[in-house]
């Protein structure tokens, strides 16, 4: 069992700057992908960005350029820095760890808003 708690999210103006966390209970990153999703009403979950177990990192086009996803080894943390953020950006973040199974967090909401 992995439990994952994110932290790190609340209210920003657009253009603004948000830096998630997410803590795993166990050292994971060298068996899972770890990820942050994002979910709004009524839309399908999306995936942000993945960080693989070699590291290698992949976001969706519509976040390349402004987030970056890391992680910190010696804390398992995987974090998620989120700059020039937009409004369309709003969501509930939620951080997952992938293999042949599935553990996800219960999720941060942030909130691009003037």
């Amino acid at each position: 069992q992995v439990q994952l708690v994110e932290s790190g999210g609340g209210l920003v103006q657009p253009g603004g700057s948000l830096r998630l966390s997410c803590a795993a209970s166990r050292s994971i990153f060298s068996l899972y992908t770890m990820g942050w999703y994002r979910q709004t009403p009524g839309k399908q979950r999306e995936l942000v960005a993945i960080i693989t177990t070699t590291g290698s990192t992949n976001y969706a086009d519509s976040v390349k350029g402004r987030f970056t996803i890391s992680r910190d080894t010696t804390k398992n943390m995987v974090n998620l820095q989120m700059n020039s953020l937009k409004p369309e950006d709003t969501a509930v973040y939620v951080c997952n760890a992938h293999r042949a199974d599935d553990y996800w967090g219960q999720g941060t909401q942030v909130t691009v808003s003037s």
